[in-house]
């Protein structure tokens, strides 16, 4: 449980959460569109997940 917390709380998790909640909250101020919305996040999110990803497909190949 501990090795799972320590890796949610690394950088480009905390900016993903982060940048997820202030998008959140600008779309539901009216601030930006939800197509701009839907842009954005997956941007964001595909970028995460791709990291995520090619980091797993490094450690099993080594």
């Amino acid at each position: 449980m501990a090795e799972r917390f320590a890796k949610l709380v690394d950088v480009k998790s905390i900016m993903t959460l982060l940048l997820t909640a202030v998008f959140c909250v600008l779309s539901l101020k009216g601030d930006i569109s939800g197509s701009e919305f839907q842009t954005i996040f997956t941007v964001v999110v595909g970028f995460y997940f791709g990291t995520q990803y090619q980091k797993q497909n490094n450690q099993k190949t080594q």
